[in-house]
């Protein structure tokens, strides 16, 4: 029985494999009967601890009594605590071996275990990070054996803190909404949420369903996770139709594969197979009409890994076929996009290839100093960098990859320098064809989650190996020159550069060297003395603006000084409620102040009209608070005025776009009041 079995722990265990259970559930004896066995390795050091469980042995006991320390846990028996040593272990080796969290493939659950982590410690009664804080036990006890965490642990350490950040405003948006939804099913007795609940958590507030699912779980309370795949699968087909899918998708062709000769062949003569027009088969194309071809071999490289296709021509006796766009459909069939330019192709014609050579060379530029720009990121920055995205074309090429921050200057000039270090060095390019295991073994670069064949394609550029289909320069020094022009964030964890490479890069540099002489014509100085000129310019602007809000502040005072004559005696109180001439919300603010100083007890409502918007400043002097409120006094102006009001009983602002009715807004509340 179970108690009977609580006195074992098993360390090791043979499983007798001799049958196998179709889908009908009839036992079908393997070909081969075998024996898989597994041992513990944490349970064989239990046993050699004389301890009774994995989380007793001495590893574990060091973290269990951070983890106490750091959560303010009386007792190390705490569920939560076992969590936590066992997942920083996870999370740190993981950031160590370049994985950092994303919302796909191994980074989405590297964020997942983080998260749980964080949701423990959440239970625990911790609002703000704490996972982060033992890395630093962690290498402790397991540095020495893994220095590679040990020499990453302030990357480790960033990496975690920024995702904790990120998920504990995530839990403080939608903790309340589930357990509000959580508190309405329990009195009404029932046990199990919506899905359309879970999915808006999901949606809006970015709270994972798993999450969702952990917290429920403990409230003896389930998912509706039919509701979720609904709404769930409603997204997806909206963002579906919103999408603009090309009928590239959508061709039906079961032809032979396309002989591709881009990489050695500019032009090829070649046999027309195939014209689609208006999503229909045809046997011909004629002048003016769009379609597309597919030829039996082609030197047109394909959109594939970032690269845009290539265009060209494709011509015979009888017309010209301008193509605009290369893609692939089933893998190898190539597709020519583009317009019959004049005359007249049909199927089975003898047909020459032409690829614009120029626009291939800015693109194989473009290409391959990507190549050299990931190797320079990962040298820069660190061995964490994962390729997320690219494209290249041939004006710029657009690399995104896993960072936690932006880059600084100096890394950004460091990422340069490196680049065009070996572009200067033109070095011969060098692709070579070779089964996966081989390429393994040159160590080159693959990308994760990528999909390969048994063959692939290694390419040597620089001081870059990695797998790539693409066309690429002959020598490092085709590249000519290489600048990056931009660096942002794409999204969590994400970062983009776009760079240029070649001809492009004079045009940008002529680019900006033109805005600089703009501004050192407009400001009478030499470019090199730009910078120091918009220093001075600009404490000159901020010592104007005090200045000028001095001289604010005194007119305001004054104009507050000839309003006080303008105040009605109601009886208890003075009662003041005028418009003035575009004062700024803050002046009015001011104002009220200064007036509530010159009245015992008073009630004063300042409106004004600024920037196309009505504003108000209500005061109230503290006396009256009790029966008049200055913040009830802003919201029915707010609504007059078509916008909001609101505020504390002695100060309170509101504000609409309704310039016409400050007046009449102003003339209801003094009507109510007085009455």
């Amino acid at each position: 029985d179970n108690e009977d079995g609580d006195r074992f722990i098993e360390i090791w265990n043979l499983v007798f494999m001799q049958f196998n259970r179709d889908d009908k559930g009839i036992m079908h004896p393997l070909p081969k009967p075998s024996v898989d066995t597994g041992m513990g390795l944490e349970r064989i050091t239990a046993v050699l601890q004389d301890v009774h469980s994995n989380y007793d042995i001495d590893i574990f006991k060091v973290l269990i009594a951070e983890a106490a320390k750091i959560t303010n846990t009386t007792t190390t028996e705490h569920p939560s605590l076992k969590v936590l040593s066992d997942h920083i272990r996870a999370t740190t080796f993981l950031i160590a071996d370049g994985v950092l969290p994303a919302n796909e493939g191994r980074g989405y659950v590297l964020r997942r275990i983080i998260r749980r982590a964080i949701r423990h410690g959440y239970k625990l009664g911790l609002k703000e990070p704490f996972f982060f804080k033992l890395v630093a036990p962690l290498n402790q006890v397991m540095g020495d054996s893994y220095s590679f965490s040990k020499e990453q642990s302030s990357l480790i350490e960033n990496e975690i803190l920024l995702e904790e950040r990120r998920f504990f405003e995530t839990i403080e948006n939608g903790m309340g909404i589930l357990e509000n939804a959580i508190k309405e099913l329990v009195a009404q007795n029932k046990t199990t949420i919506s899905g359309k609940v879970a999915f808006k958590l999901h949606d809006t507030f970015g709270f994972p369903l798993d999450l969702t699912a952990d917290v429920c779980r403990e409230n003896a309370i389930s998912i509706n996770n039919q509701e979720f795949d609904i709404e769930m699968s409603k997204q997806k087909n909206m963002a579906r139709e919103a999408g603009n899918f090309k009928a590239k998708l959508q061709i039906d062709y079961s032809g032979k594969p396309t002989l591709f000769l881009g990489y050695d062949e500019k032009s090829t003569s070649a046999t027309l197979l195939h014209i689609l027009t208006n999503e229909r088969s045809a046997k011909s194309v004629h002048s003016s009409e769009q379609a597309m071809l597919i030829l039996d071999q082609t030197p047109f490289y394909a959109e594939s890994g970032g690269q845009v296709g290539d265009i060209g021509s494709i011509t015979c006796n009888q017309g010209v076929f301008d193509v605009t766009d290369t893609f692939k459909i089933k893998g190898n069939i190539y597709v020519h996009i583009g317009k019959m330019v004049e005359g007249v192709l049909t199927i089975n014609d003898k047909v020459k290839a032409d690829i614009n050579d120029e626009h291939r060379q800015h693109v194989m530029r473009n290409h391959s100093a990507t190549h050299l720009m990931h190797k320079a990121l990962k040298e820069t920055l660190g061995n964490h960098i994962e390729q997320k995205g690219s494209l290249v074309d041939r004006y710029r090429t657009r690399f995104d990859f896993s960072h936690p921050k932006p880059l600084s200057p100096e890394e950004k000039t460091s990422i340069e320098l490196m680049v065009n270090q070996e572009i200067l060095k033109n070095q011969t390019t060098q692709a070579k064809v070779m089964d996966i295991d081989a390429a393994k073994k040159t160590g080159a670069m693959m990308l994760f989650g990528e999909k390969y064949g048994d063959q692939v394609r290694v390419l040597d550029i620089g001081n870059s190996k990695e797998l790539c289909g693409g066309t690429h320069v002959a020598k490092t020094g085709d590249i000519g020159l290489f600048k990056i022009q931009s660096e942002s964030g794409v999204s969590s964890g994400v970062r983009r550069i776009e760079a240029t490479t070649g001809l492009n890069v004079i045009s940008l540099i002529k680019a900006q060297e033109t805005v600089l002489d703009n501004v050192s014509k407009e400001l009478n100085v030499s470019a090199s003395e730009i910078a120091l000129k918009v220093g001075q310019l600009i404490k000159q602007l901020k010592d104007n603006e005090k200045t000028i809000n001095q001289l604010k502040s005194k007119i305001a005072g004054s104009e507050g000084n000839d309003l006080v004559s303008q105040a009605i005696d109601t009886g208890k109180y003075q009662f003041l409620g005028v418009s003035v001439d575009s004062v700024e919300v803050n002046e009015l603010r001011e104002m009220i102040d200064n007036l509530k100083e010159k009245f015992e007890s008073a009630v004063i409502i300042l409106g004004s009209h600024t920037n196309s918007k009505a504003s108000f400043a209500v005061g109230v002097t503290d006396n009256l608070t009790k029966e008049i409120k200055a913040g009830d006094i802003a919201k029915l102006l707010g609504e007059t005025v078509g916008g909001k009001g609101g505020g504390r009983d002695n100060m309170a602002m509101a504000g609409g776009p309704n310039v016409k009715l400050i007046d009449e807004a102003i003339a209801q509340i003094k009507d109510h009041l007085i009455k």
